[in-house]
């Protein structure tokens, strides 16, 4: 059966990684406004304080692994001493891909590596929606050794570096997501995952995008009522089975189109549609645009 991490993170498409050493020592305070990209934080030595806007500061300790999947506002410090609210660092580069935070000599009191990426989606805001705000997770040493492999193989020019550059990427991206399937994750397609019946209904929904599923036969394979299914589903995941079963199916149609490798009657029935007019009429509604003009205006920006 089709697994719905995999299936996201494929259609993502993460790439073009930028990865730095940081450390620093004495008080400092780096803040961002970024919007859209990826970044994650590995602490190799001491610890720092993490806040997203909006939300409670997250301590970060040696070995802990914090992704952001979409950036939209957070500051990063120094725990001890506690810096001044106004200030704002700019990290020094000392040599080639190592910055240096707040005091620039003696023995530093923290060590990370800080990694920023890109999706290549066209779709990837709706996907990204599916996700947490924040994944945080404690002393996984599997996932620092991947960091460190994408590290070591951006400050590389091996061949093939594009190509494995983006094969760990998307390890990394799963590895992290995996880790967080639980009850207590925030509302999304993760704490959809780690609901045995939701989970049954999603990865049927992955598997077979083609069948015109219904909410009472998604319920069935549950093994809830309709009326449970619907509730459960909607409050878990933030959206009804119908709008996620939508979402998916037209992520994965302009994907699809993208290629230029199916012709529009092919895409239709591999997307849930009995005919290319049917598929189209629900394009257009969701997106705006109708397929050829989709495809049009995406190859205009290529």
């Amino acid at each position: 059966m089709s697994d719905p991490l995999t299936d996201i993170v494929s259609l993502l498409q993460p790439q073009t990684p930028y990865s730095k050493l940081i450390t620093g020592a004495g008080a400092w305070r780096v803040i961002r406004e970024e919007h859209g990209n990826p970044v994650y934080w590995v602490l190799l030595e001491g610890s720092c304080r993490l806040t997203i806007k909006g939300q409670e500061s997250v301590l970060l300790s040696k070995g802990d692994f914090a992704l952001i999947p979409e950036s939209f506002g957070f500051s990063v410090s120094s725990v001890e001493p506690d810096p001044d609210i106004h200030l704002q660092t700019v990290p020094v580069e000392h040599i080639r891909g190592e910055f240096r935070l707040g005091d620039q000599t003696g023995e530093p009191s923290i060590k990370m590596l800080v990694g920023h990426c890109e999706f290549g989606s066209a779709d990837a805001a709706v996907l990204v929606s599916l996700l947490p705000q924040l994944i945080h997770i404690h002393g996984d040493g599997r996932l620092a050794a991947i960091v460190q492999l994408v590290r070591d193989e951006s400050l590389q020019q091996r061949p093939a570096r594009e190509a494995v550059l983006a094969k760990l990427l998307e390890v990394l991206l799963i590895e992290a997501l995996r880790y967080t399937t639980s009850n207590s994750t925030p509302t999304g397609l993760l704490r959809g995952l780690a609901d045995e019946r939701l989970s049954i209904a999603l990865r049927l929904m992955h598997a077979s995008t083609q069948h015109a599923w219904t909410v009472a036969e998604l319920a069935k394979e549950a093994a809830l009522s309709r009326s449970a299914f619907f509730e459960r589903f909607s409050r878990t995941l933030g959206l009804t089975p119908m709008e996620y079963l939508l979402n998916w199916r037209m992520a994965l149609a302009k994907n699809l189109l993208r290629t230029r490798d199916f012709k529009l009657a092919e895409i239709s029935e591999r997307v849930g549609y009995g005919s290319a007019s049917a598929f189209s009429v629900a394009f257009s509604r969701h997106v705006g645009l109708s397929p050829s003009q989709y495809l049009a205006n995406y190859h205009e920006v290529e």
